[in-house]
């Protein structure tokens, strides 16, 4: 008799820096495995546009995230800009985990440092484009920023680049097939060690 593979549900973060393709992978993964559950983030701020509590962000009022992040719900969190709060929820992947769904989740390297300490079985792949220029090619491409933008998000992409090591996988996105293969490649190769 062999032994047992471990839980085949999993919960996946991917980081890198902003021009990565991380929701771009993170969609093409979802499309092609039925199984596999976005992890919403909780936020302090309102909903814009179209968005709706539930689907797109878990809307909490500031004391109800402060109350939650005194209790430890959250699995990361963080406060950005100094305005509004975010946190990826420990509940909501515990449940979908159990329930046998692998979960996937788009975070910073702060954030993934912070999941690395409270969720250590968590697989962690750092997604980066082939080059620098790469990453400013495709900030450029968005045409959604200004240029103050697009200087503050290079240099977070420097800073973010220098911890790729920090991670368990490195996925290099040039081909976008390729990189989603390369990640569907990290989850199916997790559900297949074996239990120890």
């Amino acid at each position: 008799m062999y032994p047992a593979h471990g839980p085949a549900a999993r919960f996946l973060v991917i980081s890198g820096p902003s021009g990565a393709g991380k929701s771009t992978i993170i969609q093409g993964l979802c499309a092609r495995l039925p199984g596999l559950v976005r992890c919403l983030s909780c936020t302090t701020r309102a909903a814009r546009g179209q968005e709706r509590d539930g689907v797109d962000y878990f809307f909490l009022s500031a004391e109800e995230f402060a109350r939650r992040t005194a209790a430890g719900a959250f699995l990361e969190h963080a406060t950005v800009f100094g305005k509004h709060s975010y946190g990826t929820p420990r509940a909501f992947v515990e449940e979908q985990l159990a329930a046998g769904r692998s979960v996937i989740k788009d975070v910073d390297v702060q954030g993934g440092a912070q999941i690395r300490r409270s969720f250590p079985a968590a697989l962690q792949v750092f997604v980066a484009p082939s080059s620098r220029g790469e990453i400013e090619r495709r900030l450029r491409h968005r045409g959604t920023d200004s240029e103050e933008v697009i200087a503050r998000r290079l240099a977070e992409a420097d800073a973010e680049l220098a911890r790729w090591q920090d991670y368990d996988h490195l996925v290099i996105n040039d081909q976008l097939e390729q990189a989603i293969d390369d990640v569907a490649a990290i989850l199916r190769a997790a559900a297949l060690r074996i239990q120890r």
